[in-house]
This record gives structure tokens, sequence and C-alpha cells, in this order.
């Protein structure tokens, strides 16, 4: 009988310590040994206070039918890690709280309570398994579990402490208790809050760095605009030899610092499409992830959703679905996406508690670098966007900073917005921001085209580049509309206040902290 190759990936190794790379040829080979089977533990009932209740099973790969969990380790010996939080459909009253084990566990569980000596109140949660097959001299079979709880009825406005555990593993042991970390719900009333974004994050030293300077704006979460892990390195929707689903593991490590408090709430990028899990590659992002059920189909499409935190209206697309350059799932929705999203704008909209409407997606409706602008975002989403006044447009896919100007509808630039300017969505247009500097290899810009922000401004009245139109063909545009440009890693943060004065001041930063653009957006200035 053969024996595969259980060595480390070379550009996995590069990136760990003897200890941990001693812990991953340990757990590769245990796997081996070791047949494990997951499924999910059905949860139910409200806690009393600060209800807790299970997730639901939203999907768990290419496994067979879910089972009992079962594993020949003992549950003392796994110790939960990759913790990472959501809101629920309603950030004042759910959150959801995920993690991953090395090992399947039995009768996993969150302790949840309003001090960190008291965690007597306890949900059950449920484990998503996620198979990935083997391939011949490239790589192991991988079996992953995610581990997921629904925190409903909870109190707006408040602090909860919480643990997560499971037979065996216990969060308030005193051994176990510096695991115990926190989280706020939305608060009943709309008050001054920060949020912070970027896309194409990975795994590395630039990614790990964005998390202390995102840590330092004390955010009420965060906005992950797609290209999350980069576990597989194609991106173009379909299977590689490649494809390595550890790095997942290290990049739940590497933002458990982060993701264990501040709700991270990510979208679909072209790298999110993992073409090993149906349906249609999110199979992995079902396991992983547990986000708002707020679509208009959670199962097939769990990166497009919605919600509310104080008077800003927040969604989620997934614009594999429109993607003129990439076209693996182009048109997977049968349009769906779309109608949903003109209905889902037009109901925040009308709503009298919300004043600024935020939409997040991956891949670039204005942009000059490296994938430039994709046509088929254009095609499909901006004339909605311009029918309901949308007031930012955050992107990532291209691995800069830039930001336009306040564009209209087809295109033309409505009004000039240097940095600290501010714009009215209702007379001026729309601005779209790529945020792409997240962590992974950077890009550039057109050639002789220079970067032009805060405190190094440069003015190009055009720039030549191009935008993508069907059946993965490009054409050439000239345009006036791009007003910011940074080759670094940055990141936004976005503070909003309600009141009598409303209004949304976005900021960049760069890895240094320094501040790389400003503008403000009012609406009816």
């Amino acid at each position: 009988m053969d024996i595969p190759d259980v060595g480390i990936p070379p550009q996995l190794a590069r990136r760990m310590s003897m200890a941990e790379q001693y812990e991953y040829l340990r757990t590769k080979l245990m796997r081996r040994r070791t047949l494990v089977t997951a499924g999910a533990v059905a949860a139910g009932g409200l806690l009393a206070g600060c209800g807790g209740s299970g997730s639901g099973a939203r999907g768990s790969g290419s496994t067979a039918s879910p089972s009992p969990a079962t594993s020949k380790v003992h549950g003392s010996a796994v110790s939960p890690f990759g913790r990472h939080l959501a809101f629920g459909a309603d950030p004042k009253t759910q959150m959801r709280v995920s993690w991953q084990v090395p090992f399947a566990v039995k009768k996993p569980y969150v302790r949840i309570g309003l001090k960190p000596d008291d965690l007597s109140r306890k949900a059950e949660a449920e484990i998503r398994d996620l198979h990935t097959p083997g391939v011949s001299g490239v790589r192991l079979a991988l079996e992953q579990y995610y581990v997921h709880a629904a925190l409903d009825g909870l109190r707006p406005g408040t602090t909860y402490y919480y643990g997560v555990g499971h037979e065996g593993f216990d969060p308030t042991a005193p051994a176990h208790r510096s695991t115990i970390s926190s989280f706020r719900t939305a608060p009943a009333t709309a008050e001054k809050f920060v949020f912070t974004a970027f896309g194409d994050q990975g795994v590395s030293q630039a990614a790990a760095a964005n998390d202390h300077v995102l840590l330092r704006q004390k955010p009420a979460f965060h906005l992950h605009a797609g290209d999350i892990c980069y576990a597989d390195g194609n991106g173009r929707g379909q299977k590689s030899d490649g494809y390595d689903p550890s790095f997942w593991d290290q990049f739940l490590k590497q933002n458990e610092s982060v993701a264990r408090s501040v709700p991270w709430m990510v979208t679909t990028g072209n790298h999110d499409m993992e073409a090993w899990y149906s349906p249609d590659g999110y199979g992995g992002q079902l396991a992983r992830w547990s986000l708002p059920e707020s679509g208009f189909d959670a199962r097939t499409a769990p990166g497009v959703y919605a919600f509310t935190y104080g008077n800003v209206g927040f969604v989620a697309l997934d614009a594999n679905d429109v993607s003129y350059e990439i076209p693996a799932n182009h048109g997977y929705t049968g349009g769906k996406q779309t109608k949903w999203l003109d209905g889902k704008l037009g109901e925040l909209r009308a709503s009298k508690d919300v004043d600024f409407l935020v939409v997040f997606f991956h891949h670039c409706a204005y942009s000059t670098s490296s994938h430039a602008s994709d046509g088929g975002v254009r095609a499909e989403w901006l004339p909605v966007f311009a029918k309901h006044q949308v007031d930012l447009v955050i992107n990532g896919h291209n691995h800069v900073y830039e930001r336009t100007d306040a564009v209209k509808a087809g295109g033309a630039v409505g009004r000039a917005v240097p940095v600290g300017a501010s714009t009215d969505p209702t007379r001026d247009g729309i601005v779209y921001v790529t945020a792409g500097g997240g962590g992974r290899d950077l890009y550039g810009f057109p050639s002789g085209v220079k970067e032009s922000y805060e405190g190094h401004v440069t003015r190009h009245d055009s720039i030549d580049t191009f935008q993508w139109k069907k059946s993965q063909s490009s054409a050439p545009e000239t345009v006036e509309w791009s007003r910011v440009r940074y080759r670094g890693f940055s990141l936004l943060s976005v503070e909003a206040v309600g009141g009598s004065r409303p209004a949304l001041t976005v900021s960049a930063l760069a890895q240094s902290g320094e501040r790389i653009d400003h503008f403000e957006v009012r609406r009816g200035a």
C-alpha cells in the first residue's frame, strides 16, 4: 500500500514556526489513523434573559448525511480555536458564535453571561463537518470541524461574556478561563459608532498587522468584501490541485484576536468559490460562517444578506453572480439577487430609522488597477444603486486603495470629492471605494499613473484603463472619476452619526495608522 506524502507545502511551511510545523504533521498523521465522522448536534430553546438556540444546518460541504459526532480523541485533549462572531439578521438581539476544533467533539456549547465570572447560561451548538478529498501526490483528504451557536433574544446595547466548549472542555475551568471573550449587541436607538472594512486579506504578516490597526479603531463590527482566505489560489471557480483548505485553519487562528469580539461580516469573492464543495462552490462558506439569513436564499447564496445597525442599513452582495470577468457563477441566481436587492434597498430607504445605505461586495464597479472595472456589476447593479441613492459602495478585488469622485448613473462625475470634502448622494451621485489592501500581495496602477492620497495629492485629468465586457473580453476606457489612489496595505474606518445632522465620515488608514484619505457623506446638505 502506498503511503501518501504528508509533508508541508513549501508556501505554508515558510509561514510556520517549528512548533506549528510539528503540530501540522502530527495532525495529518492522526487523520490518516483515525476515521472520524461529525454531524449536527441539534439545539433548541431560549436562554432566559439572553436567548440561545441551535443555528440550524446551513450546509456542510461534501459530506454524507450527518450523524452523531464521534471521535477517538478525548474531549479534554481538544482545544477550540478560530473563534469568530457575526450578527444575526437583527444585531440588537442576535449574535452567532462560531469556532473550529481539530477533531470531532461531543455536545459542543457556548456559555454566556453578563459577567466574566458568571457564565451560567448555556446554548447548545452544532458541528458542520467539511470534507475535502485528497489529490494524489499533492495533499491528503482533510476533515475540518466547524462549530456554530445561535444566540437569540439578547438585550440591545449590552456587553455579554462568553466561552465555547464541549464535553471534556469547560471554558469556565481555571485552566481555560483565558479563552473567555466578550461582544456587544447593537444599541436600541441610533448612536455614534464606527465600523471598519477591507477585502482581499489572506494569511500573511501584513494581514495580521492590519488586524492590529483595525482593533485600534474600536469598531462595532467589520465588513470583509471577499477573497477572504485564499485557500483557493486559482480564483476562477474551478477545481485546482493547488487548493489547500488548511489555509483556513491558519486564517481563523490569525484573525481570532479580532473576530472573537468584533463581528466579522463577510461576503463572497472569486477566490471564495471553492469548487470542491457544492452548491456552486459555496459549501465551504456555509460550513465556516454563520451569516444573517436575511437574503433571498441563505443556502444557495450565503454571502447575500442585509442588516441594520444604528442609523445605517448594510447590504452584502455576491458579485460572482454578475461578473463578466470571472464567469464561473455568472447568472447562478437567475436574477433573484438583483430583484431582492431592489426590494431590500427600497425597504431600507423607506425606513424612518435609516439615514444611510452602505453596500459591499467584491468585484469593482469603478477601479483603474489590475482587474479594473467589471461591466457586469455596472450593468446589473448601478441602476439599482442610483434608483435608491445608495450612500457608499465598498469593494475589494483590486489590491489597492482607490476612491472615486461622486459618480452618477452612466459613469459621469456628478461632483469632484477631493480629500476632506463633503458630498451629498441625493445631488452628486455615489462614491465608490476599492478597499483591497487587506493583506494579500499588492497591485499597482496603469503605467504613468501616480498615486494620490492625503498629503501626497497629484491629479490626472484622465486615466486610460479598461472594463470587462461579456465573454471575458475587455474594452479600453478613459476615465475621470479616479480621485484617490494608494498602493499599500490599508483599511477603511467609517464613523456614523445620527441625530439632527446625520453623517458618515469615511477615513482610509495605512498600515502605519496614518490617514491617507477622508471625506464626508451628508444627505440633503
